[in-house]
């Protein structure tokens, strides 16, 4: 007699478990039983990596999204619609984020060996330009940024209509070979082909979407850290490896209360 337990089956006092390969996906668990006990092998269960161990996730969690690992506490993806949304904008905040990490690691690295004289980057945006003025500026930024979000949004309102004749500033889109919504392609934005097969992509969506929420943590570290220390990363960096026990963020937190 076997007793069926999460994630397991018990057969004579022993816990038989068989977990497939994939690293991505939910992952198999089948009940294995001994020859002349009557019982073939069956899955009797599935469990998935989540953002904390044994904890269920969400019905509507099922892990078919990139990224999902059950993380939800206030059941914001509970309707359909309202889910499909945040998945595009979390991808957008996390697409903004890597980019913006790595213009200030690299402006404040040049800014901090001499090699240009630039500001530090939360000053960057008060510095006035002598090619343009600021309204000129903002102006354009304002055109370019809202076209591009309202192309991005009628895609995701309907996939596809953006590359349709009818639907197309000049024919650039045809540049970007949309793949699905959030996902642009193309020679621009997908110059090696690595995605090309977005369906299969998982692993591909995986990695992004992971890099992405480390880089909106690590921009939520650089504002504390700009706020706390009033300097960039890269002289934080300086300053802690120069007294790694007592330049630390515990210091600079009580120093600055």
């Amino acid at each position: 007699m076997s007793v069926v337990l999460r994630g397991g089956v018990t057969t004579g006092g022993f816990l038989l478990r068989h977990r497939d390969s994939s690293a991505v996906g939910p992952r198999r668990i089948s009940s294995v039983r001994a020859a002349g006990g009557g019982v073939n092998p069956t899955v009797v269960a599935t469990e998935r990596a989540t953002w904390l161990p044994g904890l269920d996730p969400p019905s509507y969690l099922d892990g078919k999204l990139a990224g999902d690992f059950g993380f939800d506490p206030l059941g914001l993806g509970e309707d359909p619609e309202s889910l499909k949304w945040y998945v595009q904008a979390e991808l957008v905040h996390a697409r903004f984020a890597m980019l913006g990490v790595a213009g200030i690691l690299f402006t404040d690295l040049l800014r901090t060996t001499g090699i240009r004289n630039l500001p530090v980057w939360y000053e960057a945006g008060a510095v006035k330009f002598d090619f343009a003025s600021t309204k000129t500026l903002i102006v354009v930024q304002l055109l370019l940024m809202g076209f591009a979000e309202t192309k991005r949004y009628m895609d995701f309102v309907s996939p596809g209509s953006q590359a349709q004749e009818d639907g197309s500033f000049f024919g650039i889109e045809a540049a970007f070979e949309g793949l699905e919504p959030g996902y642009p392609g193309g020679p621009l934005l997908n110059p090696l082909g690595l995605a090309k097969d977005i369906g299969n992509a998982h692993e591909w969506k995986l990695k992004e979407i992971k890099n992405g929420r480390l880089a909106m943590m690590a921009m939520l570290g650089f504002f504390v850290q700009a706020s706390v220390t009033h300097t960039g990363p890269i002289d934080n960096l300086i300053e802690h490896l120069s007294n790694p026990w007592h330049k630390t963020i515990i210091q600079a937190l009580f120093s600055s209360a």
